[in-house]
């Protein structure tokens, strides 16, 4: 990740959504939010609240609204961003005439997200997922496995029944519990090293 100490350092970088990403900031620093480089990447921010930022991918680019799940989308625009975020939601667009047509509901969606920041509004609690059958079996047949689930954060255990879960085949959701059960014992998370 490239560390630009600001957008204009950004922008003389960026090559497949560099001319979207000029005309999406004049109407982001219309709205009154700071620019900033967070993650390496343009954030826009309210009173150190970050409110959106903008993501290049190979195929689109995005902004990517932090509390977005708080907004309105009558026009069913924001997309979510993946299994393992719950509050963030993406709007997309694969040209400059997406930017175009997309001007005012970004000048509305920043609104209304800078509105929600000061009403101080909560991003409410992820809802309760089951575990995948497979595992919920294993848990049940080895308390000392139960126990080392259960003393993981919440994050951890929701990332490794998202990685059990994920498999198609039950023999496949079986040999991923097998391999995870020494992660689980010993304590660490899916990724941790």
């Amino acid at each position: 990740m490239e560390d630009y100490p600001d957008v204009d350092s950004y922008l003389a970088d960026s090559e497949r959504w560099h001319d979207e990403i000029v005309a999406l900031r004049p109407i982001l620093q219309a709205t009154g939010l700071d620019e900033e480089i967070k993650w390496g990447k343009p954030c826009y921010v309210h009173h150190g609240a970050n409110i959106v930022i903008v993501q290049e991918f190979a195929d689109n680019l995005a902004l990517m609204f932090f509390k977005g799940i708080l907004l309105d989308d009558p026009a069913d625009l924001l997309q979510e961003v993946g299994p393992n975020s719950h509050a963030a939601r993406r709007l997309m667009f694969s040209s400059l005439d997406d930017v175009d047509r997309l001007a005012n509901t970004v000048t509305a969606y920043v609104k209304e997200a800078v509105a929600v920041e000061d009403a101080g509004t909560e991003v409410p609690p992820r809802p309760e997922e089951s575990l995948a059958v497979e595992l919920q079996e294993r848990l049940a047949g080895s308390p000392e496995l139960a126990d080392a689930f259960d003393s993981l954060t919440p994050g951890r255990q929701r990332e490794y029944n998202l990685h059990v879960s994920a498999a198609k085949q039950v023999a496949t959701r079986e040999r991923r519990i097998d391999t995870i059960t020494p992660r689980i014992l010993a304590g660490k998370g899916l990724r941790d090293r």
